[in-house]
C-alpha cells in the first residue's frame, strides 16, 4: 500500500503542477490529495511537501484548520464549473450523465464553499508614542 500511495501522491502533485502553469487546472485539491496520500506514505516527502515554498503553505493551511482564501475558492468554484461543462458538452452525450455532472459540479462548489474561509493576515503598525 505504502508504494501505491507514494505513487498517488506524485500523480496528485504533477496533476498541482500542470495547474500552475494552465489556467482552470485547480492546485489546491491535487495538492491536498499528494498530501493526504504522502502522509500515509512516506514521512519524507510528507516533510517535503510541507515545507515547500508553493505547496506547503495551502497544506499547512489545512491541516491547521485555517481554510481556504477566498480567491482560492473563486478559483476553485470557475476550475470546477469550467471541467465540468467542458466534459458534459465534449465527452457526455445523455441527459443523465450531464444532470449527474451538473449535481457532482454543484455538490463540489458547495463543498470547497463551505470550507473556513483564511482570512488575510492584518498588519499591524505600531503607533508613534
Amino acid at each position: 500500500m505504502r508504494g501505491l500511495f507514494l505513487g498517488l501522491g506524485f500523480v496528485s502533485l504533477a496533476v498541482a503542477a500542470i495547474g500552475i502553469v494552465l489556467p482552470l487546472v485547480p492546485i489546491t485539491g491535487p495538492t491536498l490529495l499528494a498530501a493526504y496520500f504522502f502522509a500515509r506514505s512516506s514521512p519524507r516527502f510528507d516533510r517535503w511537501l510541507t515545507n515547500h515554498r508553493w505547496f506547503g503553505p495551502i497544506v499547512r493551511d489545512w491541516r491547521a484548520g485555517a481554510g481556504f482564501t477566498v480567491r482560492a475558492k473563486v478559483i476553485a468554484a470557475v476550475a470546477i464549473s469550467a471541467s465540468f461543462l467542458f466534459s458534459g458538452l465534449v465527452a457526455v452525450q445523455s441527459v443523465a450523465g450531464r444532470v449527474i455532472l451538473a449535481l457532482g459540479a454543484l455538490a463540489l462548489c458547495a463543498f470547497v464553499v463551505s470550507r473556513p474561509t483564511k482570512r488575510p493576515a492584518v498588519s499591524r503598525i505600531e503607533s508613534p508614542r
